[in-house]
């Protein structure tokens, strides 16, 4: 009995995409990561001086670690708010479903620029917020929404929100609904069964958003510039204000690595829980 030949795809098909990938993303990185390892302005003289700067200064620190603490927040509060919309989205009727859809990828077919303005004219003093809560009576004076840490989350997982929302729709889609009505059958309540079945079960499509919108909103630049006004120092802006203003580019680039190094540990965190969590899928 002869079987059909499987269709092996001719390596010449992943040529193009990978003389992008050299040129265009591992050529720049590997240009920037040189540019680093120069001790002074002039890149003159190799070391590893701007990274011993930048790690020996409790002011560098705390912008690191204020833009990780960033994106830890926005990640948790697109989680919030994308895991109830993306269950609403799965048990919606299907007619239902597009406009759903629409809703929720509708920041991504906007413009970052725009929609970070939308959201300085809604914090502003005399924005819609305030004027609702004073029209209410509410509050007696605006309140100061613009240019806080709180404004640059919330404004944050709204644009990032469907990067969170579109895997857990995923994996929901791809979960057996047949498990969760057995779960209760057998005596367990709803939050027992979304606890030790519908969460475990959408792991992968959990981790795969947080790894989005960790990575997409610590790297912000407009968002975190704009509704922060400069009053909130992240990597982004700390790394353009070096380059652009200072003229120190070897810092400047130092500032990149780490911040990818960042990124990059984050990621390899992400996938080691994700391993783990292989075994509630598949098993």
């Amino acid at each position: 009995m002869s079987t059909a030949p499987r269709f092996a795809p001719p390596l010449g098909l992943a040529l193009p995409l990978g003389i992008f990938f050299l040129f265009f993303v591992f050529a720049p990185m590997l240009l920037l990561g040189w540019i680093s390892l120069h001790d002074d302005q002039g890149m003159t003289q190799f070391g590893i001086a701007q990274y011993v700067k930048f790690l020996g200064d409790g002011f560098n620190l705390s912008v690191l670690g204020g833009t990780l603490w960033l994106g830890l927040k926005v990640t948790a509060l697109t989680l919030l708010i994308g895991f109830p919309l993306a269950y609403l989205y799965t048990q919606s009727p299907a007619r239902w479903q597009g406009l759903l859809m629409l809703l929720i990828v509708l920041p991504l077919l906007t413009s970052s620029v725009v929609r970070t303005f939308a959201w300085v004219v809604i914090l502003g003093r005399q924005g819609i917020v305030n004027t609702a809560l004073l029209d209410w009576g509410l509050i007696a004076e605006p309140l100061k929404l613009l240019y806080t840490p709180g404004g640059v989350t919330v404004a944050l997982a709204q644009i990032e929100l469907p990067l969170m929302v579109l895997p857990l729709i995923t994996s929901l889609m791809n979960t057996d609904a047949n498990l969760r009505q057995a779960s209760l059958a057998l005596g367990a309540g709803h939050w027992r069964t979304f606890w030790q079945v519908t969460l475990p079960l959408t792991m992968p499509g959990l981790l795969a958003g947080a790894l989005l919108v960790f990575a997409s909103s610590i790297s912000a630049f407009v968002t975190q510039t704009l509704v922060g006004g400069g009053q909130q120092m992240f990597m982004p802006y700390y790394m353009y204000q070096q380059a652009i203003q200072a003229n120190n580019y070897p810092f400047a680039a130092a500032i990149a690595m780490l911040l990818l190094a960042s990124v990059l540990a984050v990621v390899v965190a992400i996938n080691a829980v994700g391993r783990r969590s292989r075994g509630f899928v598949h098993a």
